[in-house]
């Protein structure tokens, strides 16, 4: 399905950026533009922010493909990650219009409870990926 293709694509994205991140924020770098991996943590924030609003689409068509005796329980977790997925944009957003990015900033991002919770649903779908059939951060179905 190139629904659940989407979900990995998406998934993989955010958790790369979520890695590149905590490493970002233990230089104690204090303005991005001064670092050589400056540019880098700006796209793969950009990369990051793209996926996580896709994210909750792509959910949507992979749970109305699922059958219909627990479609409705996909549905429900569709309502929490649309609202996980806003809440995460808007602090991930407001980081990337900054003129610099510090680390201390990064930390700061990483330590709200919006970020983590998108993390803690995405790391929810690719658990439920490895029962439905081992393939990382995409369920398939039977």
């Amino acid at each position: 399905m190139i629904e659940l293709e989407h979900i990995k694509t998406h998934c993989d994205a955010i958790e790369e950026w979520y890695e590149f991140m905590l490493a970002f924020a233990a230089q104690g770098i204090a303005d991005d533009r001064e670092s050589p991996h400056g540019s880098q943590l700006r796209q793969l924030l950009a990369g990051a922010i793209d996926a996580a609003s896709k994210l909750p689409a792509s959910y949507s068509a992979m749970a109305a493909s699922v059958p219909p005796a627990s479609r409705q329980k996909y549905m429900n977790f569709l309502d929490v990650l649309k609202r996980d997925t806003a809440n995460a944009l808007a602090a991930m957003e407001l980081v990337l219009v900054q003129a610099k990015i510090s680390s201390q900033l990064v930390d700061n991002l990483n330590a709200s409870l919006h970020v983590r919770t998108l993390l803690t649903d995405v790391f929810l779908l690719d658990e439920i990926a490895q029962v439905w059939g081992g393939i990382h951060c995409v369920p398939s179905f039977p």
